[in-house]
């Protein structure tokens, strides 16, 4: 279940940081307001709260940036929340209209193990329906394949550490591949061309649809089904 410490609010505000910032990007007080409707100076007044909790970095007058922390909490946020609007579309059939309200309502009490359940009955999802990034699930395995092994829930750990997928990264970012995502499929592909959990990579840029990275001294050009489920710790 959603952090009984956290209140929706905060994670309203996290989740806007994300959203707008998800390399730790400063997002502007503006932005919050308009996303929000919410008056700036009451903006101003929550993003001071949220730096005394360690939740961002806060300039006056330029913004706020997601810290550690922030980030681990706008992920978890906004990935229930894509994965309910893919639910909700897809299998419930609600109209596109009315996905986004909805999952906006319901993403504050998913528990943990109801998340994983869909993300496994939906398959491992990348994109939500407005074809945004589903954040990597915070539980500590390298795969989806490790995730499904193991069958009580209770046993499962969470990882301490954040991750993004390469398709999320700026560009001339290093880091370590640390889980990827998907079925057996796209996991076999992935493997097949050399890339494995472990493997220090850096981002160039895109070119096209495609992705051009640096792993262990050999050049990739990954097209967008495999950027967006390969994750990296930075």
């Amino acid at each position: 279940m959603a952090d009984d410490k956290i209140s929706e609010n905060i994670e309203e505000y996290l989740e806007v940081l994300y959203r707008n910032g998800s390399n730790k990007e400063q997002v502007s007080t503006t932005t919050f307001s308009n996303d929000l409707g919410i008056a700036p100076g009451s903006v101003t007044q929550m993003l001071k709260k949220l730096e005394d909790l360690g939740y961002i970095n806060y300039t006056p007058y330029r913004g706020a940036s997601l810290t550690d922390e922030g980030m681990q909490i706008a992920q978890k946020i906004t990935r229930k929340h894509r994965i309910l609007e893919k639910f909700l579309l897809e299998v419930l059939k609600v109209k596109e209209e009315n996905v986004h309200d909805q999952a906006c309502e319901m993403e504050h009490t998913l528990s943990d193990e109801a998340e994983r359940a869909l993300c496994n009955m939906l398959q491992h999802p990348d994109l939500c329906p407005d074809d945004n990034i589903i954040p990597a699930c915070n539980f500590d395995f390298d795969s989806c394949q490790q995730c499904f092994s193991v069958k009580d829930f209770d046993n499962i750990i969470n990882r301490q550490f954040n991750l993004l997928s390469i398709s999320e990264l700026n560009p001339d970012t290093e880091g370590t591949i640390s889980f990827i995502r998907g079925n057996d499929e796209l996991l076999d592909s992935i493997l097949e061309v050399g890339i494995a959990i472990g493997n220090n990579i850096h981002y160039y840029n895109t070119d096209g649809d495609e992705y051009l990275v640096n792993i262990e001294n050999e050049e990739y050009s990954l097209p967008p089904e495999m950027a967006n489920n390969i994750f990296v710790r930075v």
